[in-house]
């Protein structure tokens, strides 16, 4: 790690929390605290993805250039931080003058305007509050106390149950946090493209695609990898890069829980979520790992958030900008997360419209009128805010001129996902003549069948991977069922317009393994509580049933749309953590539902199927608890206990537990080329193959990355590298293939997977 790596690896850390000061929502919202939360991570994370597309056009892909990106970005948000506090405080400072006494003659002559002007165009910004009402507290003793005093009460407060639940998550959360300090990344797909993309834009200083035989490395959105290059930067290594997925599993909670108090639920509504989350197996191995569908799921998470606060009320321009920074830093991570972003932003222009057609106000502005509710409900029931159709709304606009603020929000949306994403598409369609890249990418993931029969195959194999158990007889006897099933509607279940690659149905995923771990309990909770959700929301959540079977729809048309675009493939569960993430809060509105109804029985007096369904949910809660803690300490490749764990393994043989074997093959390869002095080192690899170890091995003794150049190209247009250009070759997989590209007289060694060329007299 670099000197300047410690406090520079801390500023997205920094810059999050100041931010989080500067953003708190200055109208009643629901958890407060987290929405503002939201909102920084938003920001932060479109800065760093603008600071690598902006950086990179200029070819500044480099240490010092981040440090100065950082540090603007550090005191801006200082300065908005600032601003903040002396704003609030002006505020509570004058609410407490109007508190003290009456009202001057000047003043109670210039209040009635005060309170027109306020009425029709909400208060300025920085102007001070209005006086509190007769018998209201004022701002000063209103003001909720910190938050340290809010948790610390609220730990006080607490019953057993909930202080166990918060318990565990919290204590998840530690242990994962150790594991990515202390384990090295070691994740397939990482040492494939994930890591090895990073690795190459250091060496070019900017975002150009390069010749390779692995397409992954400049076909796949590249969003995560984005915040990986800041970490790379700053501290010369990869020692930090698991923050990433830990920080963003930190954020799927957050998220996922203030969605649980949006939709009606509790204090333990919220910690059942977090529950049911944290202890789920795939989140809990992805939080250590440098894959991407984290990062994905809470981009995913924030959209929803944010999504849901315009069910009742209009969205400010803060908000539409935020919805436009989680759709496009979404597009940028993992294109599959749109499936459920899309909805999402269909059901939120919906709310807007329905709100605009009514007359709401826009969020921020003070309502009119007084009385009781039914004195401001028109005679059918709808809201009469601003009375008769074409009166002014008490924003100050007409109905029509907010449908099109509405119409217009929504293209300011879409504009801001596409300055986040559009860049890289642009680089996309100028290669390959298609924003979503090359055929070969195209048809190896999306189906390439949508008929109902196909799509009904597809959908029951992708379930079946998805609630595996270690229960043998149930997967095979489920498979069975599947395959008999797909041959009687004349489908072939292996065939390859539904199915990725040359991959087989069925496959075992119970083990708790990162890339395809299945979620049995947290989808069997989910799913329970999406159908009660649609068929029952009064009894989940009484006083938000409306919205609760609202978004129940949009998880459940996130789900089909996922079935019926996405192929199955035996790693297909962590492709699915994004609809499991908004699919949770759901479980935890229902179980809490379920606990309350049994309680409420119980102080009546009456017995019956309750307190058996409320029994089981506890067995199911207990067994979710095991499922997570055996995760975090037997979980592959990253585990705390037995063979690889992370105090007993060396850095090394870390890097290589998915395979062993290879560790020292390539070591060896690398030791006989480093011998020569080679600085420009030819590839030769297959689409699948491991390129990272080379560019740690590679390095000189100053730590300084090889000149790593591709014998092979994929890319039609970036031919490879002349082999007589090189000064050594290294290769992977196959021997045929290295041999096929050496120059004649050069020696040729091989080990298994790993190999190395040298050219005469070397």
């Amino acid at each position: 790690m670099s000197a300047a790596g410690y406090p520079l690896a801390l500023a997205p850390v920094a810059a999050i929390g100041l931010l989080t000061v500067a953003l708190r929502p200055t109208t009643q919202t629901v958890a407060p605290l987290r929405l503002a939360l939201v909102r920084a991570a938003l920001v932060t994370g479109a800065f760093a993805v603008l600071t690598v597309e902006l950086l990179g056009a200029l070819r500044l892909l480099t240490l010092p250039a981040f440090a100065v990106a950082w540090l603007f970005f550090l005191a801006a948000s200082v300065t908005a931080a600032g601003r903040r506090r002396r704003r609030d405080a002006a505020r509570r400072a004058s609410a407490a003058g109007s508190a003290r006494g009456p009202a001057t003659p000047a003043q109670a002559v210039a209040a009635p305007r005060r309170a027109l002007v306020g009425a029709t165009t909400g208060p300025a910004p920085g102007a001070p509050a209005p006086p509190p009402a007769p018998g209201a507290p004022d701002a000063a003793t209103a003001r909720r106390p910190r938050w340290s005093a809010r948790l610390a009460d609220a730990w006080r407060t607490a019953g057993r149950g909930e202080r166990l639940l918060a318990g565990t998550v919290g204590g998840l959360l530690l242990v994962e946090l150790l594991i990515a300090l202390l384990a090295e990344p070691n994740n397939f797909d990482s040492q494939t493209y994930h890591l090895p993309k990073v690795e190459h834009w250091v060496a070019q200083g900017d975002l150009d695609f390069w010749p390779t035989a692995i397409h992954r490395q400049v076909t796949i959105p590249p969003g995560a990898e984005y915040l990986l290059l800041h970490l790379r930067l700053f501290t010369g290594g990869d020692a930090l890069h698991h923050l990433v997925q830990w920080a963003a599993g930190i954020g799927v909670l957050l998220a996922a829980t203030r969605i649980t108090a949006q939709l009606g639920g509790g204090r333990r509504a919220q910690l059942l979520t977090a529950f049911v989350l944290a202890t789920t197996p795939m989140v809990t191995l992805q939080a250590t790992s440098t894959q991407t569908d984290l990062v994905c799921a809470a981009w995913v998470a924030c959209a929803a958030t944010l999504a849901l606060d315009g069910l009742g009320r209009r969205t400010g321009v803060g908000t539409m900008l935020g919805l436009g920074a989680a759709t496009g830093l979404t597009a940028v991570t993992k294109t599959n997360g749109l499936m459920a972003v899309g909805p999402l932003l269909v059901l939120w222009g919906l709310a807007q419209l329905r709100l605009a057609r009514a007359g709401a106000a826009p969020a921020g502005a003070t309502p009119q009128g007084a009385g009781s509710a039914p004195e401001r409900r028109g005679a059918a029931g709808a809201p009469a805010v601003g009375g008769v159709r074409g009166v002014a709304a008490p924003g100050g606009l007409r109905p029509g001129r907010q449908v099109a603020r509405t119409v217009t929000g929504s293209v300011l949306i879409l504009l801001v996902a596409a300055v986040v994403v559009g860049p890289f598409l642009a680089r996309v369609t100028a290669e390959f003549g298609h924003p979503l890249g090359p055929p070969r990418l195209r048809e190896s993931v999306p189906m390439e069948r949508h008929d109902p029969p196909s799509v009904l195959v597809n959908a029951l194999r992708i379930a079946h991977t998805a609630f595996d158990t270690p229960l043998a007889p149930l997967r095979r006897a489920g498979a069975g069922a599947i395959v008999a099933g797909a041959e009687l509607i004349g489908v072939d279940p292996q065939d390859r317009a539904i199915t990725f690659g040359q991959e087989r149905f069925p496959v075992p995923s119970w083990y708790p393994d990162e890339d395809r771990v299945a979620f049995p309990l947290a989808g069997a909770l989910a799913l329970v509580g999406a159908a009660f959700a649609l068929a029952r929301p009064g009894r989940v959540s009484p006083a938000q049933a409306g919205p609760l079977r609202a978004y129940a729809v949009v998880v459940v048309v996130a789900v089909l749309l996922h079935t019926a675009m996405v192929k199955w493939q035996p790693w297909g569960n962590r492709l699915l953590l994004y609809a499991l993430a908004l699919a949770v809060p759901l479980a935890g509105l229902w179980l809490d539902a379920l606990f309350r109804r049994r309680a409420a029985a119980r102080d009546g007096g009456m017995a019956g199927r309750r307190p058996v369904a409320a029994g089981l949910a506890v067995a199911v809660l207990a067994t979710s608890a095991l499922a997570g803690v055996l995760a975090v300490s037997y979980g592959f490749p990253r585990r705390l206990v037995g063979a690889g764990s992370v105090f007993t393994t060396s850095e090394w043989e870390t890097r290589f537990l998915r395979r062993p074997q290879w560790a020292e093959e390539f070591r060896w390869a690398a030791d006989a080329v480093r011998a020569t002095g080679a600085r420009r080192i030819g590839l030769v690899q297959q689409n699948d193959n491991w390129e990272y170890p080379w560019w740690l091995l590679l390095r000189d003794a100053e730590g300084r990355p090889p000149e790593l150049v591709a014998l092979q190209s994929v890319l039609p247009d970036r031919p490879p590298a002349d082999p007589a250009s090189v000064d050594a070759i290294v290769c992977t997989g196959s021997r045929p293939a290295c041999v096929k590209l050496v120059p004649a007289g050069w020696r040729v060694e091989f080990r298994g997977y790993a190999g190395y060329a040298l050219p005469p007299g070397r």
